[in-house]
């Protein structure tokens, strides 16, 4: 959901002695690679709470979030076999595709409430919950794992009765 604040979160805890990372996933260790994260962490946070914008912000952002996803599930899985650790990668980056699809789509179906308020507090939501995660699957990896498959379950679920529907909503609102 928010890339910056997982890459960060997890420079952070390995940096911390909290969470021993693999050695493809090393690099997130780096000052620099945390620093830009929170950055642009700081960017984003910001950008998500601007109405429209943030659909558009998210709208690019697929470029960055599934990619970034990918590698990271290809850096952790270093370990495995190549046919492994391809799976995983491609794993990675499609439950980012179906998270980071669900979430604009939520941002659509909020974006044209005329009060700022419940697009700043899904937004804060969001962050929250980006942060906790990541340090939560460093805890209780199989719990969050569990915790992600519902959390695509739902996102699946709600598609399929078409309560997700963003390139309807963004028509309406004149985006597309």
């Amino acid at each position: 959901m928010n890339v910056y604040a997982t890459v960060a979160t997890l420079g952070l805890l390995a940096h911390a002695g909290v969470l021993p990372l693999p050695a493809g996933l090393q690099v997130v260790t780096n000052w620099w690679v945390i620093g830009a994260s929170v950055a642009l962490f700081l960017v984003e946070f910001f950008a998500d709470k601007v109405p429209a914008f943030d659909l558009l912000w998210n709208a690019l952002h697929t470029f960055v979030r599934v990619p970034v996803a990918a590698l990271l599930a290809y850096g952790a899985t270093s370990q495995l076999s190549p046919e492994k650790q391809l799976l995983a990668t491609l794993l990675g980056g499609a439950i980012a595709l179906a998270a980071h699809g669900g979430k604009t789509a939520v941002r659509a179906a909020v974006t044209p409430s005329p009060e700022p308020l419940s697009n700043i507090g899904l937004s804060l939501g969001e962050d929250a919950l980006a942060i906790f995660l990541t340090w939560f699957a460093t805890r209780h990896p199989y719990v969050a794992a569990g915790l992600a498959v519902c959390f695509l379950a739902i996102i699946v679920i709600l598609v399929r009765l078409g309560r997700l529907t963003a390139p309807s909503r963004l028509v309406r609102i004149g985006l597309i």
